[in-house]
């Protein structure tokens, strides 16, 4: 019999018989097995080869809250929340002990309603996607539907996203939207909603009130300062970094300040790192990109015929991660890059230089090998540019032109503050 996920049922065995609540199965279940939270709280899984009989017990009420429709205050700002996936938004079923998008602004505000103090929200899914699925296809779509509300009567955007890939993210879409007036900020949670210990309830309050309130027009991201519930911080969407893995104060400025500090009551702290502020007038969509080009990190005894694979597959493009300032073996026979990379060169395969250092820039002339690098093989050397944002601005920079001047002068133009010309000395201790 068909028996609908989060009701009391009975399942028969030829051994046993089980008793608990039927839920769906995670995805990493086989799907020959069926799922019950058994009284005691665990879960139990019985291959559906085994049942000989399920049978409704009861049907339990949902204690899944649905919320009135909100009032929206005429005299607040606009604030548009586009759902890119993730639990950020996510509230709690606790009859199956999953959770389900709250994706409308009714859901939003029932989950942080101090949010009715400073913005109307408009809220909607664009896709539902884990981050590490994020690709150039999905980041055009972004791209358009974030076009179209800066186009509207929003203040700015709000993205929720996964944080693994983020920044990456962030980092397209600061290049693909020209003219940006207003600001467009990625938020994620390091903690599940479910969780006394979410950071999903700050980082979105804090969100809304960097667009809602903010005179930052940039791609950014706000998440946690702290391990504490203190305040968030404003970080360039291109200058930004997940620097661990489980802490709720991941994300860091690389190579420059924070933007400023973003308190829950509606305070904005500004840095004394230079930004660019709201303006009158619309942004322009400029998705054009070419979607051949890899990111490469160079190891220690690594051989340079991975560059034969790129070369085959026809990539236009490769952004190498080096060590230092720059560096790739060129010593020994077997081993060295340079032979390879000027093959690369030569058919007109772009080769961009960063470190995996992240911190600091790459110098094509600090020590003979990085002279020889740049000058045999005609590498491009970034400056301080991180690995992940070369890759996508490679990308934007090869939808706009072949010609290997032309694209040498683009890499190396400061166009939505991925550059530092000159980098702060307290960039590095924050």
């Amino acid at each position: 019999m068909k028996v609908d996920y989060g009701n009391l049922v009975e399942v028969k065995t030829k051994d046993k018989i089980y008793r608990g609540i039927l839920i769906p199965r995670a995805e990493v279940i086989p799907g020959n097995y069926l799922v019950l939270k058994l009284a005691n709280g665990y879960n139990v899984g019985i291959s559906k080869r085994e049942v000989k009989k399920i049978k409704l017990i009861k049907k339990v009420k949902r204690k899944i809250s649905f919320v009135k429709k909100i009032e929206l205050k005429k005299d607040l700002p606009i604030v548009s929340v586009l759902s890119t996936g993730g639990t950020i938004s996510c509230k709690v079923d606790y009859i199956t002990g999953g959770v389900y998008p709250a994706l409308s602004a009714d859901e939003i505000i029932e989950n942080i309603p101090e949010i009715t103090n400073f913005a109307d929200i408009r809220a909607r899914e664009i896709m539902k996607v884990p981050s590490e699925d994020m690709n150039p296809r999905l980041w055009r779509r972004m791209a358009r539907e974030v076009v179209k509300e800066l186009n509207s009567e929003a203040e700015g955007v709000v993205i929720t996203h996964g944080t693994d890939c983020m920044h990456y993210s962030s980092a397209m879409l600061a290049f693909m939207i020209k003219n940006l007036n207003k600001p467009i900020v990625f938020t994620g949670s390091q903690r599940s909603s479910d969780r006394g210990s979410s950071d999903a309830f700050q980082n979105l309050l804090c969100s809304i009130i960097a667009c809602a309130n903010g005179k930052i027009a940039e791609s950014m991201i706000c998440m946690h300062a702290g391990i504490e519930d203190n305040f968030n911080f404003l970080l360039r969407g291109v200058k930004a970094r997940k620097m661990h893995t489980e802490r709720r104060d991941a994300f860091r400025a690389i190579n420059c300040l924070p933007l400023a500090k973003v308190y829950p009551n509606g305070e904005i702290k500004y840095s004394e790192e230079i930004y660019n502020e709201r303006k009158r007038g619309n942004v322009k969509l400029d998705d054009r990109i070419d979607e051949r080009v890899a990111l490469v990190y160079f190891y220690a005894g690594q051989k340079p015929d991975i560059l034969d694979f790129y070369k085959s597959e026809g990539y236009r493009g490769i952004v190498i991660a080096g060590t230092g300032l720059g560096h790739v073996a060129t010593s020994f026979k077997g081993y060295s890059w340079i032979s390879k990379m000027r093959e690369l060169s030569k058919k007109e395969i772009v080769i961009a230089m960063t470190s995996q250092c992240l911190y600091g820039r790459v110098h094509p002339f600090v020590y003979t090998p990085l002279r020889k690098i740049s000058m045999l093989a005609n590498v491009i050397y970034c400056e301080d540019m991180l690995p992940e944002v070369a890759y996508c601005k490679l990308m934007w920079v090869l939808g706009k032109t072949k010609d290997p001047i032309k694209i040498k002068e683009m890499m190396l133009t400061n166009y939505v503050n991925e550059i530092t010309k000159v980098t702060n000395p307290n960039a590095f201790l924050i």
